[in-house]
């Protein structure tokens, strides 16, 4: 009796562990470290120009409860999107039942416990913005089981489910004020606009494709391919633009890598180029995912040497 007690948790273990693998790639993990490093190098930039920014201890912790708190939001949405994956998904875990959906919430809740514990470790303020954030996540599995609009209307859906992604943010930005590497200043907020069109560029190119499937959920079934292309690369223009006005490259002496950033935006035109021009059905995700990953960099290398 003793040992199936033990075993079981071990089972489960392993269980979670192969669904992290799964749906847990080891980029999801690099996007959730660039983007803590980008955005308080980057908050720390425009609000202390006169300060050099380095990671401190309180970043290391900030970085992983971010990648931590991102792989229960991973869980949440496989949860909450069962019926859509029964049908165009059917290899997900949790449709397979390569994992169990009360695997998934004890998981959750160890996770929670854990970032909360570590954010509480920093600031009281750290603590309850990561609080908040995995809170909305629950919310949102609520109103699409509630509403038929929020599950099914793309554009709805995006309004309601991305400002997870801002509170995520939020976190981030809160958590380095109170631990000293970022002033409190309206320019800290502002830094978000750069995080959210770089993030929304690549949303938009994931769900865009020539072929308008109704029962898919596409921003391409509602603003059409190009639109939806224009969308994208609207998105990393405007995150560009906040950018340089933010961090105004024109008033450091060493500015090439401030001006680094409208280069990268050759990255996303080429995809969209690419998508609208008709080469492909599938809008191209690859420049997508090098545009953000590249920015991010960027922004790192800016807040290393431009103070």
């Amino acid at each position: 009796m003793g040992s199936v007690g033990v075993t079981r948790p071990l089972a489960s273990a392993a269980r979670i562990a192969r669904f992290t693998a799964v749906m847990y790639k080891p980029h999801y993990l690099l996007y959730g470290v660039l983007w803590v490093l980008g955005l308080e190098g980057t908050a720390s930039l425009v609000t202390q120009p006169d300060s050099e920014w380095r990671p401190t201890g309180a970043t290391v912790v900030r970085i992983v409860v971010v990648a931590f708190v991102l792989l229960y939001l991973r869980m949440v949405d496989e949860q909450k999107d069962l019926e859509y994956d029964r049908v165009h998904n059917p290899d997900r875990p949790l449709v397979t039942g390569a994992v169990s959906a009360v695997e998934l919430r004890v998981a959750m809740g160890l996770i929670a416990v854990g970032a909360v514990a570590g954010s509480l470790a920093l600031s009281v303020g750290s603590a309850v913005m990561i609080t908040v954030a995995m809170a909305y996540g629950l919310v949102l599995w609520g109103l699409e089981r509630l509403f038929d609009t929020v599950r099914t209307g793309i554009l709805v859906n995006l309004v309601v489910t991305y400002p997870v992604q801002l509170l995520v943010t939020g976190y981030v930005v809160v958590s380095a004020i109170d631990t000293g590497e970022v002033r409190a200043h309206w320019r800290a907020a502002a830094v978000a606009a750069v995080f959210a069109g770089a993030f929304l560029q690549f949303e938009f190119a994931r769900k865009t494709s020539r072929e308008r499937r109704p029962d898919e959920l596409l921003y391409s079934n509602a603003l059409g391919p190009n639109g939806s292309a224009a969308a994208s690369l609207l998105c990393a223009a405007a995150a560009v633009v906040v950018d340089l006005v933010l961090v105004r490259p024109w008033d450091h002496s060493v500015s090439l890598i401030a001006w680094l950033v409208v280069a990268l935006l050759l990255i996303p035109a080429i995809g969209a180029w690419k998508f609208v021009r008709g080469d492909r059905t599938e809008y191209p995700i690859g420049p997508a995912v090098v545009f953000i990953l590249a920015l991010y960099l960027t922004l790192i290398g800016q807040a290393l040497v431009l103070p």
